[in-house]
């Protein structure tokens, strides 16, 4: 009889992502694409303690939209100490410039707002964007945009409105999406996530 493999043995708790909500309207949303992709999920306030999130010890962080601007008076925001937890990141809009600023980059307000299909180009390979095309289709929604990043972060892909379409960290597991992968616009949203996940 063969034994089981470290997959099979696997937990539900040891699969665990954690959504921190920053008050999107996809954040439901958000949780079921996880799903999904076979991995248990929980949607959490998005000032969940670094110490609560070690004591849940989940596989991965996601860092949801949000209607604010993160440089506003009173903007939600997260424990900065998460990132220093080691468990990786995904920060999706408003999750995105959150990790951006408190990482030392920039946001700011962009004249229009960006609301609709854009075409995303990869810009350096990366595995997040493993068997996605190097030219797809993704939804924008927002005002703000990251408008610069610190030498910390590699800029990875971008849209003709948007040159920080993502972003990741050089030596911690954090990525940041400025479009929404969750939405069935992103054609190929439910292939980034499954990259995120797996990798």
């Amino acid at each position: 009889m063969m034994a089981p493999s470290a997959s099979a043995d696997r937990t539900v708790a040891s699969e665990r992502v954690l959504v921190l909500d920053f008050g999107s309207q996809f954040a439901q949303l958000i949780a079921r694409r996880v799903r999904e992709q076979q991995v248990y999920c929980e949607i959490v306030r998005h000032n969940i303690t670094a110490e609560r999130v070690r004591e849940l010890a989940p596989m991965g962080l996601i860092l949801s939209g949000g209607p604010a601007s993160v440089y506003a008076d009173n903007a939600p925001q997260c424990d900065p100490e998460l990132f220093d937890l080691g468990i990786p990141i995904l920060g999706i809009c408003y999750g995105m410039q959150l990790i951006c600023q408190q990482l030392g980059g920039k946001v700011e307000s962009y004249p229009a707002r960006e609301y609709g299909r854009a075409e995303c180009h990869i810009d350096h390979a990366d595995p997040l964007f493993d068997d996605v095309a190097q030219l797809s289709q993704v939804w924008m929604s927002h005002g703000d945009q990251v408008a610069n990043i610190t030498s910390d972060f590699v800029q990875l892909a971008s849209t003709a409105s948007c040159h920080l379409a993502a972003v990741k960290h050089r030596s911690l597991p954090i990525y940041g999406l400025q479009f929404h992968p969750e939405v069935t616009h992103t054609l190929e949203g439910s292939k980034l996530l499954g990259n995120f996940l797996r990798h």
